[in-house]
């Protein structure tokens, strides 16, 4: 990777998004508690989600991952209260056709990652860019099952 390439990568947006990420304090009575961790680069991201008729009402996240993942997490985290599961998954699966299949970037309210676009080329970093989301989703479907119980 050429220093171009690195400067690219790793703009100032997303390394803004770094510094300025939402959420960082654990939940202390989640509903569910998720964590996740991309093999290739040991990055891990561990989420709680309150969650009330289907919906977040409140998140908390601990993410130890490259930039990359750590500015994903900073706009899903910024995000995330007030959606539902289906929310979330569309976010994921937009997220997961722009660096994979060139697609748009996603939609509102997750609009914002449309800045991690020149990771596209960088596979190895497709998974902890994900992370978050995982973890959500993780979360959500522990939530679903306790609750069906």
């Amino acid at each position: 990777m050429s220093d171009s390439d690195l400067i690219k990568l790793y703009s100032s947006r997303i390394l803004a998004l770094t510094t300025q990420m939402p959420r960082t304090e654990r939940l202390t009575a989640p509903t569910a508690t998720a964590k996740k961790r991309a093999p290739l680069c040991g990055s891990n991201v561990t989420v709680d989600i309150q969650v009330e008729n289907g919906v977040i009402t409140d998140y908390g996240q601990d993410v130890k991952a490259c930039a990359l993942g750590q500015a994903a997490a900073s706009v899903i985290g910024a995000n995330i209260i007030g959606l539902t599961e289906a929310q979330v998954q569309k976010g994921r699966d937009e997220l997961y056709a722009m660096l994979k299949e060139a697609a748009p970037a996603p939609s509102a309210p997750f609009e914002g990652l449309e800045v991690l676009e020149p990771a596209r080329d960088y596979k190895n970093r497709h998974a902890s860019i994900l992370l978050a989301f995982d973890a959500t989703l993780d979360a959500f479907s522990q939530a679903r099952e306790a609750a069906s119980a």
